[in-house]
């Protein structure tokens, strides 16, 4: 499942806003900057570190294009947690103008 954009910038901003995972390296963070208050747990690093996540909140998880967070959601809901890949990656996200850091 995938959550669009603006969907998510309106999350984040809300209540009980998700935890945001960006499961990219962590070279390609430093070079193309992240959105802000996402953890870094890289995909191959995920099952290892799964504990890391709460599972009473929201997940959702990003890359730069989507392919690796659509992967990464599957594999955790298929364990259960309520996960989503950010529709596009960060690429969709800067194209929309929306803030990275």
């Amino acid at each position: 499942m995938t959550i669009e954009p603006k969907a998510l910038q309106e999350k984040l901003a809300g209540p009980n806003p998700p935890l945001l995972v960006d499961v990219r390296m962590p070279h390609e963070a430093q070079m193309f900057g992240s959105i802000e208050g996402g953890k870094l747990i890289p995909m191959n690093d995920l099952p290892m570190r799964v504990g890391e996540l709460p599972e009473d909140r929201e997940v959702v998880l990003y890359c730069k294009s989507g392919m690796r967070s659509g992967n990464a959601a599957v594999w955790l809901r298929q364990r259960g947690r309520n996960a989503f890949s950010l529709q596009g990656g960060l690429d969709q996200w800067r194209a929309l103008g929306l803030p990275v850091k």
